[in-house]
């Protein structure tokens, strides 16, 4: 006869992983040249974590923009033939010097990930990028707030305008704009984001946020940060962790680092995020192998959401 007390263990653990099947867990996918400049690589790893999206930056050594269409066609196939969504387009729309504006902040690392780019190619890179969402089946387009400067409360009024320009031409297609708080750029923390977002309630503006970078812009990201945000404007999450290393950003394994990724995914789960959380490692991995270190980071994104 089986003991009584081992049965009530045995029906109580039951319960506990009756109620984890029912939590909701969020889909996680990844910007794939974290992994591997190597599409067939970093898609490969994406699908053995159990990601099923990806966002497209840099795919065969050029910005997803600068792709032709035959290039982009490839992409394509090798994602979808591991299973993956292509749920964003990583562009760098106004990832640019922003003219005559105050000087540019040079406190800030400036990362073009093949973009380099004037603000006179704004127009033409934002056709290109609604093709190429277009083309991809990808619902969001990211963009930026042009490049940080020492007095970022001026370009304000100018980025409002910009993103006003871009959310317009997003509602003709039926897709997002996505503005990133990016701690090179003039809205950095979720403070400046919320700002924006209250200056411009179009409903085909949201945006990215990204913990990571409001923490190295000097903002407590959670719960500090996301409680300035309204959750229903949050159309893309990215996860990336680091600590400050004599005041500049040391990234490393994700979960690890400064930012409270429990706590921020429990938020997110509590106030009804529907969307994805995608993996920009950053890190460059254990001895250099970047790889492994978005591997490792992918693993650890996976257990908790």
């Amino acid at each position: 006869m089986r003991d009584w007390g081992t049965f009530s263990a045995e029906l109580a653990t039951c319960g506990i992983f009756a109620i984890l099947a029912l939590m909701p867990h969020f889909r996680i996918a990844a910007i794939t040249d974290e992994f591997s400049p190597d599409l067939e690589t970093a898609v490969r790893a994406m699908a053995e974590i159990g990601m099923t999206g990806a966002e497209l930056r840099m795919v065969f050594g050029k910005n997803i923009v600068d792709l032709t269409d035959d290039e982009l066609e490839r992409a394509v196939e090798v994602a979808r033939a591991g299973g993956l969504e292509i749920i964003s387009i990583a562009s760098p729309l106004l990832k640019c010097l922003l003219p005559d504006a105050p000087e540019v902040d040079s406190r800030f690392q400036k990362d073009m990930f093949a973009a380099t780019q004037k603000f006179e190619d704004q127009e033409r890179i934002a056709a290109r990028a609604w093709e190429v969402a277009g083309r991809t089946g990808a619902r969001i387009v990211r963009v930026f707030s042009y490049w940080r400067t020492v007095r970022p409360e001026e370009c304000f009024g100018r980025v409002v305008e910009a993103l006003g320009k871009l959310a317009d031409q997003a509602a003709e297609r039926g897709l997002t704009v996505a503005i990133e708080n990016e701690h090179a750029c003039n809205i950095a923390t979720a403070e400046e984001t919320a700002r924006v977002l209250a200056a411009l309630p179009h409903p085909n503006l949201k945006m990215v946020w990204d913990p990571a970078n409001a923490f190295v812009s000097g903002e407590t990201p959670f719960p500090d940060g996301y409680s300035k945000l309204p959750p229903a404007r949050i159309a893309h999450v990215h996860a990336k962790d680091c600590v400050r290393v004599d005041g500049k950003p040391a990234w490393g394994p994700l979960g690890e680092g400064a930012i409270d990724w429990k706590g921020q995914i429990a938020a997110l789960r509590r106030d009804g995020y529907a969307g994805w959380i995608s993996l920009e490692t950053h890190w460059a991995g254990p001895g250099g192998n970047k790889l492994e270190g978005s591997q490792i980071c992918g693993r650890n994104l996976e257990r908790m959401a």
